[in-house]
């Protein structure tokens, strides 16, 4: 089965760090555009990162300088990690790639 299972969001403090995690299966991470989406409550999906098969990367402006997406092919795995966090980073995030449907994805929250 072709998926992927987001994980690692939580609440962090404005200026806090968290490092997300997306565990892929059936298929491999190395081969694809693999790609960070995020949805805050009453807003659109918007997309946040994308780290190409080459592993080129690209970001959103506002995370730009903030995020890093990056990639473990041994472990199948696509992470962004997330410095200097604000509240306006609050959503739900997802991993994506062309080949498979929208996960679960995981919460990520910054408040005090």
């Amino acid at each position: 089965q072709v998926q992927v299972v987001e994980s690692g969001g939580g609440l962090a403090q404005p200026g806090g760090s968290l490092r997300l995690s997306c565990a892929a299966s059936g298929f491999s991470v190395s081969l694809y555009r693999m790609n960070w989406w995020r949805q805050a409550p009453g807003l659109e999906r918007e997309w946040v990162a994308a780290i190409s098969a080459g592993g080129d990367t690209d970001y959103l402006d506002r995370v730009n300088g903030r995020f890093i997406i990056s990639r473990d092919n041994a472990k199948n795995t696509v992470y962004l990690q997330m410095y200097s966090l604000k509240p306006e980073d609050t959503a739900v995030y997802y991993c994506k790639a062309n080949l498979i449907e929208w996960g679960q994805g995981t919460q990520v929250t910054v408040s005090s």
